[in-house]
């Protein structure tokens, strides 16, 4: 059906032949489009998982490397010294040291087996959602700046040494409350009951003694929220002006990604370097 004279078209139509309006993809084709890689991932799911693939590939390197210093327990828990030589958040390093940098590096880190675990679980879950909803663009452009946001947070609040994907995690489960609270229909306010019990439950483990940094993830919570109320939800055509907004907004928080990550392999590179090498 045409959206503009409501005459009934064909799925084929670009195109309406009534009222020429233009007719763009049907919302379904929108939300699954068609796998990548020959349907090893799907595409629905693409910046998720590439997420969590970058995260795993971050958490085996620091194993061997903590292995290597002599931490055979490095499986189930990463030495301090490790971590920050691959970008963990240091208060004291990005403070008097100017490596800001650190507050993107630290997102893809993990202190131990239990801490990936964990949040590449709740990723898979809150991750996969987010984009759906939000589209592939905003999704990473909310997660990048949630980790940000998280993790500057951490570092004035706190002063310690933090690692993980939580921060921008709690920035999608941020993103999802906002989405229940801009639309009023019964299905948004579901979808926002859901996620405020996944921050209340997130933020009260946060409060046991087991070194968790609940001051990232108040903070990419806040974070998240905010820039999902700022970006809405995917327009119909990729056209139109938010569209390429938010195309442009995230090629630059990604090129801003790869820098971080070039400063990071160069610290690493000195730091191994005085060390005798890694």
């Amino acid at each position: 059906m045409c959206p503009h004279c409501r005459a009934f078209i064909t799925t084929k139509d670009k195109v309406c032949p009534y009222c020429e309006t233009p007719v763009g993809p049907r919302a379904v084709d929108r939300r699954d489009p068609a796998p990548l890689l020959g349907g090893l991932i799907p595409a629905a799911r693409f910046v998720t998982t590439l997420i969590l693939t970058v995260n795993l590939g971050m958490y085996m390197v620091t194993v061997l490397a903590s292995m290597k210093a002599g931490n055979t327990g490095a499986l189930l828990g990463l030495d301090v010294k490790t971590l920050i030589s691959f970008g963990a958040s240091w208060p004291i390093a990005m403070f008097q040291g100017g490596e800001w940098w650190r507050l993107i590096t630290a997102g893809a880190l993990h202190g131990g087996l239990m801490h990936i675990m964990f949040n590449t679980w709740a990723l898979m879950d809150v991750g996969a959602n987010s984009e759906m909803l939000y589209g592939q663009k905003r999704m990473a452009s909310i997660y990048i700046l949630s980790t940000i946001g998280g993790f500057t947070a951490s570092a004035y609040f706190t002063q310690n040494v933090s690692v993980g994907a939580s921060a921008g995690l709690f920035g999608l489960i941020g993103a999802m409350i906002a989405l229940g609270v801009i639309h009023k229909t019964p299905e948004a306010a579901m979808i926002k009951q859901v996620y405020i019990r996944w921050a209340i439950y997130g933020l009260l483990f946060g409060l046991l003694p087991l070194r968790i940094d609940n001051a990232a993830h108040i903070g990419g919570l806040v974070t998240g929220f905010v820039s999902a109320w700022i970006a809405g939800t995917p327009k119909l055509l990729d056209t139109h002006p938010a569209e390429r907004a938010w195309s442009a907004i995230l090629v630059v928080l990604l090129l801003v990604v790869a820098f971080c990550f070039v400063k990071m392999f160069g610290w690493f590179r000195m730091v191994s370097s005085m060390a005798g090498g890694f």
